[in-house]
């Protein structure tokens, strides 16, 4: 299973499933992460945490808590 906190810089992923449940989910889905989504990963920290997504024609920044719980393909 591969997941967005495991993607790389320039990669370009689509959401195959959402993990986690109640407002969590939500609100990962409330940003726009939902499944069949494509995502360009855009920047990593030196860390790993936070990470800049490109979704919708929007940027997006997450933490490494929820980028763990998208899975990708």
């Amino acid at each position: 299973m591969k997941t967005l906190k495991d993607a790389k810089v320039g990669q370009t992923l689509t959401i195959k499933k959402l993990h986690g449940s109640g407002a969590v989910k939500k609100r990962i889905m409330d940003m726009g992460l939902t499944k069949g989504t494509e995502v360009y990963v855009r920047k990593v920290a030196p860390l790993g945490d936070p990470v800049e997504l490109n979704v919708r024609s929007y940027e997006l920044t997450v933490r490494k808590a929820d980028a763990e719980m998208v899975e990708v393909e």
